[in-house]
């Protein structure tokens, strides 16, 4: 039954030939012309997708993308022992890096848009993980490369394992000067070329594919330490990137179960919100649409933080109407970046129209029942003297009678001066 169960499970059934294997991947390193264009295309393609934060792009970049070919290359080098393969992998690594480093560069830098979208924010912050998605990912990869049969798994890997975009943004970081993004995504690029690396390694060892150049059980316990080594260098980072996730997190979900039981429970309506989890100590801004808070109340509410985990936090509540707007008006403005021309333009009719609008839409009737002797009332403004320094809006009532009523109509505009506010009051009869 156990035997059974390891062929069930055994990579040697479906396995391609080893000698051609080894050919496709040594083929595959190369970064020489063609793939060199291919390369450059897929990055300037993966800046645009980063640039106008297009999830659809950037993953069509990564499936066009010949990076996993030097990556893999390293680990059959490693696992085979043949350093000269690993020499060619690694120097075709770092022409590939570069080439794809200068590209986004130039890109970013003549682009016009350098606001930070999401999906660059995303890669600028590696943790755990990324490390088990680049490991996983590596594995199902160089099992396919293995098969008689590829299947469909190497396009899933190029998505899943996502060598190109850590480096574009590492692109941006140095168009934009930011060397936290620089690093962040670099750092991101180099786990998902590593533990691709490592994965290929340990599947090669364990098809027992045979070592190129002999070496002794010293020089091979030597290579295992170092590779040991590099993995805990590469890991640890990326253990304490979790955590601190990880607590980001947690904070979130204590703040939401704060601002629920505290607010939303009691039908306050939040207006606006904005958690900042990186400054010391930690800030929770909030305004309400009509809650007032008094100052016991707030201090109150800051000592309850405590009783949600959240004590290291200090809670700000926005009561200041114009302050309060403006910050509104801006976090709008940072979320929508411009108006468009149709936007403002049409701002601008609106603002034209209410010139030459009367707001108070009952006057009518009032007229009709303060002067039943006149008939289709009509109410509007125009402007007196127009293009010159002397232009003035004037409001108008246009009606009809059947005779001449000189005494209603000083009557209506006398009314119409009191009930407008308005000296400028014209009566024509139609």
């Amino acid at each position: 039954m156990i035997r059974k169960l390891l062929r069930f499970v055994s990579l040697h059934l479906g396995e391609e030939d080893k000698e051609k294997v080894l050919e496709n991947v040594t083929e595959n390193i190369s970064f020489r012309g063609s793939n060199l264009w291919i390369l450059a295309c897929a990055i300037v393609i993966a800046s645009i997708g980063l640039n106008v934060n297009s999830t659809a792009v950037i993953i069509g970049a990564m499936l066009i993308s010949p990076l996993m070919g030097p990556i893999v290359g390293a680990g059959f080098a490693l696992g085979t022992y043949n350093f000269q393969l690993l020499k060619r992998s690694v120097k075709n690594l770092l022409i590939a890096t570069v080439v794809s480093l200068l590209v986004s560069f130039v890109y970013f830098s003549l682009s016009p848009f350098k606001e930070t979208q999401s999906e660059l924010l995303s890669r600028t912050a590696p943790n755990i993980y990324d490390v088990l998605i680049a490991f996983f990912g590596g594995l199902v990869g160089v099992i396919a490369i293995t098969r008689v049969k590829k299947g469909n798994p190497i396009p899933g890997v190029a998505i899943a394992t996502a060598l190109m975009p850590p480096l574009c943004t590492a692109g941006y970081g140095l168009a934009i000067g930011n060397w936290i993004y620089f690093l962040g995504a670099f750092y991101l690029y180099t786990i998902n070329c590593f533990f691709i690396c490592i994965a290929t390694f340990l599947i090669i060892k364990y098809l027992k594919y045979q070592p190129v150049k002999l070496v002794d059980k010293k020089y091979e316990k030597q290579i295992r330490y170092g590779i040991t080594a590099l993995i805990l260098i590469m890991i640890v980072p990326s253990f304490y990137l979790a955590y601190n996730l990880l607590n980001e997190k947690k904070f979130k979900q204590n703040i939401d179960e704060f601002i629920n039981t505290e607010f939303t429970q009691k039908g306050y309506t939040i207006i606006y919100k904005k958690i900042n989890y990186n400054s010391s100590p930690k800030k929770i801004e909030l305004a309400f649409l009509s809650k007032k808070f008094s100052p016991e109340e707030l201090k109150e509410l800051n000592e309850e933080l405590k009783n949600f985990g959240i004590g290291n936090a200090e809670l700000l509540i926005k009561q200041d109407g114009t302050d309060l707007k403006s910050e509104i008006l801006n976090e709008l403005g940072q979320r929508n970046n411009v108006l468009t021309e149709k936007d403002l333009m049409i701002n601008s009719l609106r603002q034209e129209l209410e010139k030459y609008t009367v707001k108070d839409s009952g006057i009518v009737k009032e007229i009709k029942i303060l002067f039943p002797e006149f008939s289709n009332i009509a109410i509007g403004k125009i402007t007196n003297y127009p293009d010159t320094d002397s232009a003035k809006i004037s409001t108008v009532i246009l009606y009809r009678s059947e005779k001449e009523e000189r005494d209603q109509e000083t009557k209506l505009k006398l009314w119409m001066a009191e009930k407008l506010n308005d000296k400028s009051i014209k009566i024509i009869r139609q």
